[in-house]
C-alpha cells in the first residue's frame, strides 16, 4: 500500500494491525553513459513497493534527493547537505511517530546516504533518551540497502563477474531497464570496465571517473536481468522487513 494512495481512515485502520512502515530513499545523480539520473531513487522505490505489495505493508513517499555532492560535476545531479538530509529523515520519522508508527524500515538505493541516514537515526534515539520518563513505545529504525542481500550478491556475480563495480552498476541499471524497458540501450564506453578508486569532492570525482562509472560495465545490463534482480531483491528485503517489525 502506498501512503499517498490511501485515506487517513485507511492509515488509522492499518495502525491497529501494524506500526511498521517502509520508507524508500535514494538519490538523483548521474549513473554513467546509459544509466538514468533517477536510478537510486527509482530502484529503492520499486523494491519497496514490491515488498509493500507482497506483505500488505504501508510504503511512504520516496526521499528522492540524497547526499550526492560528489556527483555535482555531472549535469542533472542534485544533492542535499548531510545536515539537510539528517533533518529531512528526522522530520519524516517524527511526523509518522506522532500517529503511532514505531518501526521505520528504510529501503536504500544509494551508498552515499548510509552515513548520513545512520546519523539521523542516532539523533532520533538521542532525543528520546534525553527525555526522562515518558513511558513511550520503543522506536526502531533500520537502513536496508536493497543490493546487499546474499541472493543479490550471488546473482550479480553470476551475471557480471568482476564488472559489477560500485557505481553505475549493471545490476542497478538492469533494474531500471526492467522498470522502464524503453530506456534500455548500450553506448560506447572506454575502457569497457571502468577503473576503481577513491574521490573527495565533485571535481575530484569527475577527474578520476570522467564518464561517471566506478569499476563497472553497465553495457552488460538487460531488462531480463533486471526482472531476476527485482524478484530476488523483493524476496530478500521482505524477509528482513518481517524480522525487523517483529523485533
Amino acid at each position: 500500500m502506498r501512503l499517498q494512495l490511501v485515506t487517513w481512515h485507511d492509515v488509522e485502520a492499518y495502525l491497529k494491525k501494524s506500526t511498521g512502515i517502509i520508507i524508500p530513499i535514494g538519490s538523483t545523480e548521474q549513473h554513467g553513459p546509459n544509466g538514468l539520473v533517477g536510478t537510486d531513487a527509482l530502484t529503492a522505490e520499486f523494491v519497496a513497493q514490491g515488498v509493500g505489495e507482497k506483505l500488505g505493508a504501508l510504503v511512504a513517499p520516496t526521499i528522492s534527493v540524497g547526499m550526492a555532492q560528489h556527483h555535482l560535476d555531472f549535469p542533472g545531479s542534485m544533492t542535499l547537505r548531510p545536515s539537510t538530509l539528517i533533518a529531512v529523515v528526522r522530520d519524516n520519522i517524527q511526523s509518522l511517530m506522532r500517529h503511532g508508527f514505531t518501526r521505520f524500515f528504510f529501503v536504500n538505493g544509494h551508498g552515499g546516504n548510509i552515513a548520513t541516514v545512520t546519523a539521523a537515526f542516532s539523533e532520533i534515539y538521542a532525543e528520546r533518551s534525553l527525555v526522562r520518563g515518558g513511558n513511550t513505545p520503543s522506536v526502531k529504525c533500520k537502513l536496508r540497502n536493497w543490493w546487499e542481500g546474499p541472493g543479490i550478491r550471488a546473482l550479480s556475480k553470476e551475471l557480471y563477474g568482476g564488472a559489477e563495480g560500485s557505481h553505475a552498476t549493471p545490476s542497478e541499471v538492469s533494474l531500471t531497464f526492467h522498470m522502464f524497458p524503453h530506456t534500455e540501450k548500450k553506448v560506447p564506453m572506454s575502457p569497457e570496465v571502468a577503473p576503481n578508486g577513491s574521490f573527495a569532492d565533485a571535481e575530484d570525482y569527475r577527474r578520476n571517473f570522467p564518464d561517471g562509472r566506478i569499476g563497472s560495465n553497465p553495457n552488460l545490463s538487460t531488462a531480463a536481468h533486471g526482472k531476476r534482480i527485482y524478484e530476488t531483491a523483493v524476496e530478500e528485503v521482505a524477509k528482513d522487513y518481517l524480522a525487523f517489525t517483529a523485533s
